[in-house]
């Protein structure tokens, strides 16, 4: 096996008998990004002569390759969040996140493509290039975190860490068929991270497996005093029963995550998933939620209205470049945000989308007293083809459909291969209430054990 196709784990491993140093596997990782990025377009920056003098210490991640999505400050590092406002700014700090992976013995080898500002769920808004899916060069690899998913899938690094507002960790790893991780809001600190929407913001791991996910959630959750909004809460040892068996755990499978439109080959891969944790002992409980249709109208109203809060910082005076340089996906956001937010609107758009959100997050809530976690599809379909986004205005709401809700009351959720389609990933997602990542890790792992799609590679 080529060191690049290891997993965290097995490079700990490996690492930690000398069967290879640090150098080697940032070397092997280097260079497969030159042999296939230039297809795949995953990276803005590739940092190769800071990767190899980094020095190897003796953290958790020491010599561990790590992929940034590009929009996490990264200290004397660009950071652009691939935008034309901000193509030549280089940051004088870290964002929390980095400077934990760094402090652990992470390697930074480089910077990966997204979606503008992270506005949409393709990473075609990107003002740079748009990163294809390594199953297929073709489709997309979804958004906005698709250069981070990208990365890990064609084995071009160990892993990488991307955020999520209402899906831009999982739906990438669904259609990139590897594991994303979104926390509990508060639970990872968003310092440092260029902000789209702050009530909903939250970064985490893009993995290959889900030991690895909850490997680096340990390094990157916790209290940050340089973030009000980080849980107080302890943070456990998300490893510690990652392998406790799921016998009679309650798993609530709700009959609205299953839209219409939702692709046949899709639905019969998540109900075969669904068999295979039946067997290993959990329990099935059909559940009832609110339409996941309603939370596309709540998540907009809100998610335009801090994007046009946030965006009004570059003004080209202080930061970034000037506002023309804004593409057209950010334009209809700012101005949909700042209507909604103006005097006359502000009670019958933003503050009915915050009552209206409330009623989502009692309705997890009472779901969650009768079950455990939640299962269901990550995304309505497979990876779509190249070009699919530019044909509606709407596309990463729709294509998210299924992951708003969750986002929207801050809960915590984990996306996993559950199968392909037609030679594509498909996604399933295990939802827990707040803080329950321990929980949902579980089921992944279990799920994951009895499988082997995480084992699949693309043709490259």
């Amino acid at each position: 096996m080529e060191l690049n196709n290891l997993t965290i784990s097995q490079a700990q491993s490996g690492l930690k008998k000398k069967k290879f140093s640090g150098a080697e596997l940032v070397k092997a990782c280097l260079k497969r990004i030159n042999q296939v990025d230039p297809k795949i377009k995953a990276f803005i920056t590739v940092c190769e002569t800071e990767a190899l003098k980094n020095p190897i210490n003796a953290g958790p991640l020491s010599g561990i390759p790590i992929a940034v999505k590009d929009v996490f400050c990264t200290s004397g590092m660009k950071t652009t969040a691939a935008s034309r406002v901000l193509k030549d700014f280089v940051p004088p700090y870290d964002a929390t996140v980095v400077e934990k992976l760094k402090q652990a013995g992470a390697i930074i080898l480089g910077k990966t493509n997204l979606d503008s500002f992270c506005h949409g769920s393709s990473t075609e808004t990107s003002d740079f290039f748009t990163t294809k899916n390594p199953w297929n060069l073709a489709r997309l690899p979804g958004g906005s975190s698709g250069g981070s998913a990208a990365a890990v899938t064609a084995d071009e690094t160990i892993a990488a860490i991307g955020t999520e507002t209402a899906g831009s960790i999982r739906q990438p790893a669904a259609w990139c068929g590897v594991v994303g991780l979104k926390p509990t809001y508060g639970r990872v600190s968003r310092y440092g991270v260029i902000a789209m929407a702050s009530s909903l913001d939250s970064p985490g791991p893009i993995a290959k497996t889900v030991e690895d996910a909850a490997i680096l959630l340990n390094i990157m959750a916790g209290n940050d005093p340089k973030d009000a909004t980080t849980l107080r809460a302890g943070v456990p040892d998300y490893l510690k029963d990652l392998n406790a068996p799921i016998k009679n755990l309650k798993i609530g499978l709700p009959k609205q995550y299953f839209p219409r439109e939702m692709d046949s080959k899709v639905k019969q891969k998540i109900e075969e998933a669904i068999l295979v944790l039946e067997k290993l002992g959990a329990k099935i409980i059909p559940i009832s939620l609110l339409d996941p249709h309603y939370a596309i109208a709540v998540y907009t109203i809100i998610q335009r209205a801090e994007v046009s809060s946030n965006l009004a910082r570059y003004d080209g005076i202080r930061f970034g470049h000037e506002r023309d340089q804004f593409n057209e996906e950010n334009k209809r956001r700012i101005m949909l945000g700042t209507y909604t937010l103006s005097a006359g609107y502000y009670d019958a758009y933003y503050l009915k989308a915050q009552k209206a959100r409330t009623l989502i997050l009692e309705d997890f809530r009472k779901a969650f007293g009768k079950v455990d976690v939640i299962v269901g599809p990550t995304s309505p379909t497979t990876a779509l083809a190249l070009g699919a986004s530019q044909k509606s205005a709407m596309f990463g709401e729709l294509q998210d459909l299924l992951l708003e809700p969750s986002s929207i009351a801050g809960l915590s959720g984990l996306s996993l291969g559950a199968g392909f389609a037609a030679g594509l990933p498909v996604g399933m997602q295990i939802i827990g209430p707040p803080l329950s990542e321990p929980l949902i890790l579980q089921v992944g792992q279990a799920y994951q054990q009895a499988t082997d799609w995480h084992e699949r590679k693309p043709n490259l």
